[in-house]
C-alpha cells in the first residue's frame, strides 16, 4: 500500500488575492482530512505574488485547528534563515497543541539569559553550516545533546512527551547524508530533480541511517507535481496553465498570479521556453486518475518508497479539490 500526502503552495489564482488563496488552502486541507490523506504540508516561499504560503508555522497552526486527523507539516521551513532553537520551540508548541499530528520538514534553500540569547541570535552574528543547524535542531527537538555541545545546558519548551516528526527535504545526495547522519526522515524532491540522482540519494540514506530519538529506522518519501482531471484531455488543458506558471516562477519574470488556462493558451512561447516546458514535464504526473495512479505507482517502485507526496499545484481551487478527490478514490483511501 502507498500512503498519499499533499504539499500545497497556496497558489493565488488569476482574479483572486492571497487572502482567498489561504482560505482555499484551508478548504483543501479540510477535504484532504475527510478523504483520508496521511499528511498535508504547506510551503515557505518569499516574494512570489503567485504563492501565498510564506510562513508555514502560522498556517500550520490554523490548519491543525481546522482539521481532525491528518498530519500537518511544513514543506518546508528554510532553516538557514532562522535560529534552530526558535524553530524547535515553534514546532514543539504545535506538537503540544496537536500531539502526534505535526511534521517538521526542513530545507536548505535561502526575555532571556545569555545562553538563550546566544541560541536565538547566533546565525545573525556568526553563520553556521546547514549541517550544524540540522544537528542543533535535532538536539533542541529531543532535548538530547552530546556532552560537548555548546547548548547542552539549555532545554526547549514546552516540555512535552511527544516529538514532531523531522523530515529533511532535498533534491540530492547532500540532504540524504544529513538526514541519515541525524536519524531524521528524508523526502526526495522528484519535482525538483527527476534526473536519476534520487535513487542514489535514497540508497545512501538507507545504507547510512543512524537510529536516533527521532526515528529508529529509515523513513523516506518522494514528492512530485500532479495534474489530475476526469479525462486525459482535461488534464492536458490544466497542464498548460501549470507549464506557464512553472516556466515563469523559475525565471526572472515571476508571475503576479497563477495563470488561468485561457491565459496559457494565448501566451506566445519561444522555442527556448517550449524546450524548458518539455524538460519540466519530467517533474510532473499528468492525466486522468488511472493514468496518474499508474505513474505514481511506477515512481514509488522506482524509488522503493511507500509514501508519495503530490503537489496539486494547478489552476483553480475547484480543480485542486477535484484532483485530490479523484486520487483518494483511486487509491482507496478511507474517507472519514
Amino acid at each position: 500500500m502507498i500512503s498519499i500526502n499533499i504539499l500545497d503552495y497556496s497558489p493565488v489564482d488569476e482574479n483572486y488575492d492571497a487572502q482567498e488563496a489561504l482560505i482555499q488552502t484551508t478548504e483543501l486541507a479540510k477535504r484532504a482530512d475527510q478523504l483520508g490523506y496521511k499528511r498535508f504540508w504547506v510551503s515557505e516561499h518569499h516574494q512570489m505574488q503567485s504563492l501565498a504560503g510564506s510562513t508555514p508555522e502560522l498556517l500550520m497552526m490554523h490548519l491543525a485547528a481546522s482539521t481532525n486527523h491528518i498530519r500537518i507539516g511544513s514543506g518546508g521551513v528554510m532553516l538557514p534563515h532562522y535560529s534552530s532553537y526558535k524553530v524547535a520551540e515553534n514546532f514543539r508548541m504545535l506538537e503540544a497543541l496537536y500531539p502526534n499530528r505535526i511534521d517538521l520538514g526542513i530545507g536548505r534553500a535561502p526575555g532571556a539569559n545569555r545562553l538563550v540569547t546566544h541560541a536565538l541570535n547566533e546565525e545573525k552574528t556568526r553563520p553556521l553550516s546547514y549541517e550544524q543547524q540540522v544537528m542543533d535542531l535535532k538536539s533542541f527537538l529531543t532535548n538530547d545533546f552530546p556532552e560537548e555541545h555548546r547548548f547542552k545546558d539549555l532545554f526547549t519548551t514546552p516540555d512535552i512527551s511527544t516529538t514532531p516528526e523531522m523530515w529533511v527535504l532535498g533534491g540530492g545526495g547532500g540532504s540524504a547524508k544529513i538526514a541519515a547522519d541525524n536519524g531524521a526522515a528524508y523526502t526526495f524532491a522528484h519535482f525538483i530533480n527527476p534526473y536519476g540522482e534520487g535513487i542514489r540519494a535514497i540508497n545512501h540514506y538507507r545504507e547510512n541511517f543512524k537510529p536516533s530519538k527521532l526515528f529508529k529506522e529509515p523513513h523516506v518519501m518522494i514528492a512530485v507535481f500532479a495534474v489530475i482531471a476526469e479525462t486525459n484531455e482535461e488534464a492536458e488543458e490544466l497542464a498548460k496553465a501549470f507549464d506557464l506558471w512553472l516556466l515563469k516562477a523559475e525565471s526572472a519574470q515571476t508571475p503576479n498570479s497563477y495563470p488561468s488556462i485561457e491565459t496559457a493558451k494565448i501566451y506566445s512561447y519561444s522555442s527556448f521556453e517550449k524546450e524548458t516546458i518539455h524538460r519540466n514535464r519530467n517533474r510532473v504526473v499528468v492525466g486522468d486518475v488511472n493514468h496518474v495512479k499508474e505513474q505514481i505507482e511506477n515512481l514509488a517502485k522506482k524509488y522503493g518508497v511507500k509514501e508519495v507526496t503530490i503537489l496539486p499545484n494547478i489552476s483553480g481551487a475547484n480543480n485542486r479539490v477535484k484532483s485530490i478527490e479523484l486520487l483518494a478514490r483511486a487509491f482507496n483511501l478511507k474517507e472519514l
